[in-house]
């Protein structure tokens, strides 16, 4: 039931409501959590929201260097030079489950990448374009405030210290030529595993939140038996993401990003990559719009990438989030708006 304070504070509750209704925003981004390995998430990706509530999302990305941007395994490919853009589109629902706060989401990516590298001492130019693998999402809450189930909860919530539990699988539909080694789709089972982290920090009023968010997962990939006519088995990738997270004002914050990668050995009939041992860094940046849509800018690259088989990335990201739900929808006519 609404408190009485609200009811007799009806500026009080729109404004509480306008942040519940924005919090959905926060269902789609997270449902982009499955995105290749080196395209880090914007921060804020796993803050809970109003069960039953619904979000979709855009994301754009311009990707240049040493790895194909659509294979999450980060496979190096020394001495090469790769150029992507990748859109992806996801829909999200939240639920409650065993009362914990619960997410569901499919992913769609798809964009083109083009490259050249060296075989056998001639440049060799490649290209795909079309639609990448999809993906399915689950992820519930373990640690922290239980499901948000009304509009009241959603008011008071706050995440304290939060962990999740996290599962990717992707399908392997995407667009695929065995007779090239860059492609949009990886023609085989891959996912990942993890546990998101959320810290927070200080108070929980609008424009002065603060955060620590941290991502530890682990890539699984299934074998490619078709891989120029070869067999590719890749070993597990261990990444973790870290953000520290500000509010600038109660629309605008700010998130300073850093990545691990650990992992991920290729081995094509017996002939191996060298593991992933590299860092990455970046800078986000969000925006609210309206109560329903907010934005994000992002950049990350790579900073110990000298040597010749060390991973090498520069990554731009936007993505464009609306969210809704129709408890709070309605609530918000109650009040008078369109």
């Amino acid at each position: 039931m609404m408190t009485n304070a609200a009811a007799k504070n009806p500026t009080n509750l729109k404004s509480r409501v306008a942040r519940a209704a924005f919090a959905m925003g926060a269902l789609a981004i997270g449902a982009l959590g499955a995105l290749p390995a080196q395209a880090q998430m914007p921060a804020r990706f796993y803050w809970k929201s109003l069960s039953g509530g619904n979000a979709a999302a855009l994301l754009v990305e311009s990707m240049s260097g040493n790895t194909n941007p659509f294979n999450p395994a980060l496979t190096v490919e020394p001495g090469a030079n790769f150029d992507g853009t990748v859109a992806i589109l996801a829909f999200a629902h939240s639920f409650t489950l065993f009362d914990r706060s619960a997410t569901a989401a499919i992913i769609a990516p798809m964009g083109r990448v083009t490259g050249e590298f060296d075989v056998a001492g001639k440049i060799v130019s490649q290209s795909s374009n079309g639609f990448a693998n999809p993906m399915l999402e689950f992820d519930m809450n373990l640690i922290g405030p239980k499901a948000q189930k009304s509009i009241p909860d959603a008011m008071r919530y706050e995440p304290g210290f939060s962990v999740d539990i996290l599962a990717d699988l992707a399908f392997p539909i995407g667009k695929y030529d065995a007779t090239q080694s860059l492609n949009i789709g990886q023609n085989r089972w891959y996912g990942r595993l993890g546990l998101p982290i959320v810290w927070q920090i200080g108070s929980w009023v609008p424009g002065r939140r603060t955060t620590l968010e941290v991502l530890p997962v682990v890539w699984l990939f299934g074998d490619n038996n078709d891989y120029l006519g070869q067999k590719l088995s890749t070993d597990p990738l261990f990444q973790i993401d870290g953000h520290l997270t500000r509010d600038f004002t109660d629309s605008l914050w700010g998130a300073v990003d850093a990545s691990y990668y650990n992992g991920a050995k290729s081995t094509i009939n017996g002939v191996s990559t060298q593991p992933l041992d590299n860092f990455g860094v970046g800078l986000t940046l969000g925006y609210r719009l309206n109560d329903n849509l907010g934005m994000t800018f992002g950049y990350k690259t790579t900073v110990n990438d000298s040597a010749p088989d060390a991973l090498r990335f520069d990554n731009f990201m936007f993505t464009l989030v609306y969210g809704w739900h129709p408890l709070v929808e309605g609530s918000k006519r109650l009040q008078g708006e369109k």
